[in-house]
């Protein structure tokens, strides 16, 4: 089973790209389940949310509390504590940043650390600061857990054609930093 930890913040599609990615693989064949956690539900606030990808029927429901991969839609959170909470060694985190990776001060943790410039993806493709959807592009590259042929269908269906250019871009321009 492969358990992946959201983190970002209310407003940036969080909770909606988790539901992409189940709808995704349970079409391709797999088993999968989102548990959103929110604090204060409102625009900007931390929001958390914890999925499962697996071949069989996944019986637990709870956190996740050693993620094999990380999706950090902010790196402002990169400050907070529970961010690297638990991270498996060799884990793939995905972060939404301009920045380099010397710039990121990470925790000294054993990673494979991908940037990509969402938010400028988002901005240029559908000119909103939701990031989601470009968030998916980096993640299906990144771990190839998805199908992406498929998710680009599934996001269509959930938005329009300038969101899959979005996840596109990101896809192709997503890059193991470290």
């Amino acid at each position: 089973m492969k358990e992946i930890r959201f983190h970002g913040r209310g407003g940036q599609g969080v909770v909606k790209s988790a539901q992409i990615i189940v709808q995704t693989v349970v079409e391709s064949g797999l088993y999968g389940q989102f548990i959103p956690f929110f604090g204060v539900e409102r625009k900007g606030s931390p929001v958390f949310g914890f999925l499962r990808i697996d071949d069989s029927d996944i019986k637990v429901k709870c956190q996740v509390h050693s993620p094999e991969v990380l999706m950090i839609f902010d790196d402002t959170l990169l400050k907070m504590p529970q961010t690297f909470a638990g991270l498996e060694e060799n884990a793939i985190v995905i972060i939404n940043t301009t920045k380099n990776i010397e710039e990121l001060n990470l925790p000294d943790i054993k990673m494979k650390v991908y940037t990509v410039d969402a938010t400028g993806i988002a901005l240029e493709t559908i000119e909103k600061d939701i990031p989601n959807t470009a968030m998916l592009g980096a993640f299906a590259k990144a771990t190839e857990l998805v199908n992406w042929y498929i998710l680009k269908d599934k996001i269509k269906l959930a938005f329009n054609e300038d969101n899959v250019m979005s996840a596109q871009l990101a896809f192709e321009k997503v890059k193991l930093s470290n």
